[in-house]
């Protein structure tokens, strides 16, 4: 691990000879080429048309990789040294999120550009950094070879995604994240806001003591939340439904249902009663317009309706707890 963190045993990319450059220039184009793949094969289901963008930039990486052995057999014979990114300190490390399912088109678009921006700028920064002259042309001949790749990406996109394509491609996109995050946060956020509004207010008004009416906050919210989480994730995995990954959806639904209970049972940490019951009832409000914006902004419900509904279900739990708190 220390190793790995500090670049012990790793070789300096001044130490390379021109043999070991072009070794590491082959393993590169190696990996990025399956890591393209692993981009189409993410995509396929969901993103048909950016998959094939992701095809052709592989197998253009495979034709790069093939003209530089080519050139390592003419100059250095057949034996290519094993060397790979992770060998050199300095050098561009590629994250695993194409292990990742499902995959954002949006986020592997960007995530594809930035692998060619990383790529053309360690070769163009290496290239300074040498005084011999094969070797400088070598390293800019990559760099040439890292920036057309950019170029290429675009003029693939405009074949393969045209832009009906490119807006079916993110309503998909968009509505995936509404089902897995939206939806369950929106539904965790009600249930928490709503459902401990009537133990929070008829303990503080039972008891009219903050610290007791804070615990009495803390159990619920939190205890809400882990149900909540818990529910969704083993409602549906996800598979026939289209609604993503059930931990995601889980995490999602329990950490805003124990968001929406906190925000009113936090000001009860005030030891003034009156002080704290006044805050926690603006946070309220607050809550409660942040639910009806969401459901507007995400779910299309207009918002006077969806104000009046979490409006009038907020003040019926709110006044059965102030009742239940005074009997």
């Amino acid at each position: 691990m220390l190793s790995r963190v500090f670049g012990f045993g790793r070789r300096s990319f001044e130490s390379l000879s021109e043999q070991e450059i072009l070794a590491l220039a082959i393993s590169s184009e190696e990996d990025d080429a399956r890591i393209y793949r692993a981009y189409a094969d993410g995509l396929e289901e969901d993103f048909p048309h950016s998959a094939k963008i992701f095809e052709a930039m592989a197998e253009e990486e495979d034709r790069h990789r093939a003209a530089l052995i080519d050139l390592h057999r003419k100059r250095f014979g057949e034996r290519i040294p094993l060397i790979r990114r992770e060998h050199v300190k300095g050098y561009y490390e590629r994250r695993p999120d194409w292990l990742v399912r499902p995959l954002g088109i949006d986020k592997v678009r960007a995530r594809a550009e930035d692998m060619e921006r990383q790529a053309f700028a360690f070769y163009t920064e290496a290239m300074k950094r040498t005084t011999d002259a094969s070797t400088r042309k070598l390293l800019g001949d990559l760099a040439a070879a890292e920036q057309s790749h950019e170029g290429l990406a675009h003029r693939l996109e405009e074949r393969h995604v045209p832009g009906a394509v490119r807006n079916e491609e993110a309503e998909t996109e968009r509505r995936r994240f509404i089902l897995t995050y939206v939806q369950p946060g929106l539904a965790g956020l009600m249930d928490g806001s709503v459902s401990t509004l009537a133990p929070i207010f008829a303990a503080a008004f039972a008891t009219h003591d903050t610290w007791q009416t804070f615990l009495v906050g803390l159990a619920a919210s939190l205890g809400a939340g882990i149900s909540m989480g818990f529910t969704e994730a083993a409602s549906d995995d996800g598979r026939l439904s289209g609604r993503g990954s059930p931990v995601k959806r889980g995490f999602a639904s329990g950490l805003m249902t124990a968001l929406g209970g906190l925000g009113h049972a936090l000001p009860y940490l005030i030891p003034d009663f009156w002080t704290a019951t006044t805050v926690a009832i603006v946070i309220v409000f607050f809550e409660l317009w942040a639910i009806a914006y969401i459901q507007k902004r995400y779910m299309e419900t207009p918002f006077l309706r969806a104000a009046f509904q979490v409006v009038v279900g907020g003040g019926l739990v709110f006044a059965t707890g102030v009742l239940i708190g005074n009997a």
